[in-house]
């Protein structure tokens, strides 16, 4: 740097260098005043209370107007010592009782005590300046025998050999300072001319590997490699940073390519018999499949699930296994079969109506049943029994989702103690006081705790997930670290808001809004005018669908311009129709639909048009690309990726969100027109607003929520899991621990 300065250039750096190091002495130096001044007075204050402690005695003896004499020489002994200059005594009413001959009546008990009364109970203590110097005053309190405060010590202590101090300190430091800018000045000169060359050519061989000096800068070099390379997988510099390679790069390098096991209840791809007899396959409707899909195009690796698909078992393999998707074979499914007694004690029974409406607050009341409890445990065995089978190592990855396999991880644990087992719970997790209503609560806390890590959508579900286990379990909670301890066992308990693969490749391949408009318009036979809503969920009482109708039906009520104007479809794919509740729901929504449509249609018009079927993604993409607005009116739900999808579909930048405050994507998308899905006038409003939101708002909004959505992807879900899960098997092998029988106790 130095050797390509110009003589001009390098005379104005030792100016400029000079300057600036006489800046610094001068900085310096008061801060080293400032410091010394401090300790001397802290030194005068330990000084004038051992002089009190070594006379307290004497003083209390003679504390009294009738023992003034002896008082007074008592105060001229103390005022011997080389630095007190005076002492006085003060009663309780702040009259001088004895003092010492000349003492400076500007210091008098009445002006000090007055003073130093704001601190009746602590020594108060002054620097003043008087002709001669400064001074520094110490008023001690002192108290009798019974501890009533008798009255006050004054010493009054010379401080002008601090001044002649600290006068030497500064010169002193300006010379020290003034030494070095020389030095600094003639050292840059001796650099710039000598060093040049030789120099430069060093640092480029250094850098390059080329000389032999490259083995001492060595472990800086790579200090500085691991954390560019940290800062990049950290960056998020554009939207959409985590894709599905870099993920893959990232699993490569911190789990050397490994395969990943997920073990759900639903299945990716259903295979089922068509009306004549072919066989079609079915990609369900559920947000879990649409999260975690992508990472196993990513990973590769195995898919567990219960085959329920009625040609299932005429697609697999010997050992239960088929490849998937179709035509791209990415990863594999491993079936598991359950008896119809199984599944409907443990998915029918207690997984949705025990576990389900106990974690979602919807009004439903949870049921649970002892035969129900066994048919869960046995399937969560089966399924633990399948993971084993298919893992290659003794120190596998499992991902274990969601509340269909409460028992899992510890069962997959016992079996495979070095297992990094995470649990991701996609539903809302209650309150100590709510999950205490079921009768199994320690046993479904226990096989959560069997995981490594534990994940939740939300800080507020690993809340109460933690104040749960506080309340029933002897176990150690760690709120640094948020985990839990229990036998050795160290759980992190961790939020993991769950999102969409980005870009959605069901985006990619959908025609434009302008021709999903056209198409939808056609086939809903629908004006040309017509302003269009859309509803996309599983009929389940948790999705708020009654609430969303009676929505629209105020909305129509309160603003009959939108009368044969607005249309609002909903998406509903039936879902659990063995149970009574759901049926229900089923009936009700229909009987609300034919409502509405009665009161306010007309010929030709239909204000509500449902649809009661299961629809494959690249049709809700074409609605969510066609609609005006979304409506999410979710009653308790913990992320709702409908909500995310809507945004995903929407590259033109328009349409806009109506989203329930209920929902775990309400933290998130705070863009969206955020409702209370119960508040029938707040929702209907919200909907005639969304209908008047010019285009400029729209694309504003929306813009926002992309951003949040691209960034925040699935990719990056998985991600943050699977490195925190790889950091936890670093530091396991480090440790020596990984093929023990209890797990270590690690932190993040």
């Amino acid at each position: 740097m130095f050797a390509r300065l110009p003589r001009l250039r390098l005379v104005q750096f030792v100016v400029v260098l000079t300057i600036g190091l006489a800046l610094l002495a001068w900085m310096v130096a008061g801060m080293v005043q400032e410091t010394a001044r401090r300790w001397f007075e802290r030194d005068l204050n330990l000084r004038a209370k051992l002089v009190e402690a070594s006379s307290r005695a004497s003083l209390a003896a003679n504390w009294s107007p009738d023992r003034a004499r002896a008082l007074e020489q008592l105060l001229v002994n103390i005022a011997h010592d080389e630095r007190v200059m005076a002492a006085a005594a003060c009663d309780s009413s702040l009259s001088t009782l004895a003092s010492t001959p000349g003492y400076p009546m500007e210091f008098g008990c009445h002006e000090v005590g007055l003073r130093a009364a704001t601190e009746p109970l602590g020594d108060w203590n002054s620097v003043s300046r008087l002709p001669g110097g400064s001074v520094h005053v110490s008023a001690i309190p002192l108290k009798d025998a019974a501890g009533a405060r008798a009255g006050l010590l004054l010493l009054v202590q010379d401080m002008s050999y601090a001044e002649r101090r600290e006068s030497l300190t500064r010169v002193f430091l300006f010379g020290s300072f003034g030494v070095l800018a020389v030095l600094a000045s003639m050292l840059t000169i001796f650099v710039a001319r000598f060093s040049r060359r030789s120099w430069s050519a060093e640092l480029r061989g250094v850098l390059h590997g080329e000389t032999s000096r490259t083995a001492e800068f060595q472990p800086i070099l790579r200090d500085v490699r691991d954390l560019i390379e940290r800062v990049m997988e950290d960056s998020e510099e554009a939207p959409g940073v985590w894709t599905a390679e870099r993920l893959k790069q990232t699993l490569s390098r911190h789990l050397h390519g490994e395969r990943i096991l997920i073990v759900s209840n639903r299945e990716p791809y259903i295979h089922e018999h068509g009306p004549g007899g072919e066989v079609r396959v079915v990609h369900p409707a559920s947000g879990l499949v649409t999260a975690l899909e992508p990472v196993m195009l990513a990973c590769s690796g195995v898919w567990i699930a219960h085959g329920s698909g009625s040609a299932d078992r005429e697609t697999v393999d010997r050992r239960n296994h088929v490849r998937v998707p179709p035509g791209e074979e990415s990863y594999d499914i491993r079936r598991v079969w359950l008896t119809p007694e199984e599944e409907a004690g443990y998915y029918y029974g207690f997984s949705n109506e025990g576990l389900w409406p106990l974690c979602h607050l919807a009004h439903a009341r949870p049921v649970f049943r002892t035969e129900d409890w066994a048919h869960y445990r046995r399937v969560n065995e089966r399924f633990a029994d399948a993971v084993c089978a298919e893992v290659d190592s003794d120190d596998p990855i499992v991902l274990v989702q969601d509340y269909h396999f409460a028992l899992a991880p510890a069962l997959i644990r016992k079996r495979l103690p070095a297992a990094t087992v995470i649990m991701f719970w996609h539903i809302p997790w209650p309150n100590s006081e709510r999950a205490g209503i079921c009768p199994w609560r320690e046993k479904i806390l226990e096989g959560l705790l069997g995981s490594s890590i534990l994940g939740f959508h939300t800080q507020f579900h690993c809340n109460n997930f933690l104040e749960t286990v506080d309340c029933y379990l002897e176990a150690r909670i760690d709120r640094e670290q948020h985990g839990v301890v229990m036998r050795g066992h160290r759980t992190l308990v961790r939020p993991y808001p769950i999102s969409l693969e980005w870009p959605v490749r069901w985006v990619a391949t959908s025609p434009s809004p302008a021709d999903c408009r056209e198409r939808v318009w056609r086939e809903l036979g629908l004006k040309p005018d017509t302003l269009l809503g859309v509803g996309v969920d599983r009929l389940d009482y948790t999705k708020g669908l009654e609430e969303r109708l009676l929505a629209v039906e105020r909305l129509l009520e309160r603003f009959p311009e939108y009368v044969g104007r607005f249309t609002f479809v909903q998406l509903a794919a039936p879902s659990r129709t063995k149970i009574e509740r759901y049926r229900q729901l089923n009936e009700t929504v229909e009987s609300l639909a034919r409502r509405i449509n009665e009161r306010f249609g007309h010929e030709g018009y239909h204000p509500v048009i449902l649809f009661r079927a299961h629809h494959e993604p690249p049709d809700v993409f074409r609605f969510y690309r066609a609609a005006d607005v979304c409506y999410v009116s979710s009653l308790h739900d913990g992320m709702n990726l409908v909500a995310k999808e809507f945004v995903a579909a929407r590259d033109d930048q328009r349409g806009v969100l109506v989203l329930s405050q209920f929902t775990g994507a309400a933290r998130e998308l705070t863009e969206a027109l955020i409702v209370n899905p119960y508040d029938i006038e707040e929702a209907g409003s919200a909907l005639a607003t969304a209908l008047r939101m010019p285009a400029s708002e729209q694309e504003v909004r929306m813009r926002s929520m992309r951003s949040i959505v691209s960034h925040f992807n699935v990719y990056r879900w998985a991600g943050e899991m699977l490195v925190d899960a790889a950091r936890l098997r670093s530091r396991e092998r480090l440790a020596g621990r990984l093929g023990d029988a209890a797990a270590p106790i690690i932190t993040l």
